[in-house]
């Protein structure tokens, strides 16, 4: 496992409810160590993840595989990006949910991003990352909770 420091984060009862399992994040990041980061911490939720280190391999997964969340860096490897990425994914799936990432920003404008997706600055905690998929995936599937 990778050390890291992160505060404890008490869930609600009903969380233990979500069928985590069933449910899959596309993480792409670019950054090795990153991306592990974000990948285990997901997986310990029990989250099944997929991982990719650019917007390219991002597609050539959304295009075999059912994803229920895109959590993706803006600025990524081969000169791809995150903003084109989301775009992409909802061409194919209109109601996917979207988290991006940025070390280099601080903030994202509502033009450049897909509707009601959310930003995250780096560096940012693995628990933070877990607390957002698990609000979000429970938003997008109701009738899991």
């Amino acid at each position: 496992m990778i050390p890291f420091a992160c505060t404890a984060l008490a869930l609600p009862a009903f969380l233990d409810k979500i069928d985590h399992a069933s449910s899959t994040v596309l993480v792409v990041e670019d950054e090795p160590f990153v991306c592990e980061l974000a990948a285990e911490a997901l997986m310990d939720e029990g989250y099944r993840v997929l991982t990719a280190a650019d917007a390219w391999e991002a597609e050539e997964i959304l295009a075999r595989e059912s994803v229920d969340l895109l959590f993706t860096d803006i600025d990524l490897a081969r000169n791809t990006n995150g903003l084109a990425l989301a775009q992409h994914a909802r061409c194919q799936c209109p109601d996917l949910p979207v988290v991006y990432t940025s070390g280099g920003r601080a903030g994202l404008p509502e033009s450049e991003q897909v509707s009601e997706s959310v930003f995250v600055p780096k560096p940012y905690r693995p628990s933070q990352l877990v607390a957002l998929t698990n609000d979000l995936l429970r938003r997008a599937h109701p009738h899991h909770a």
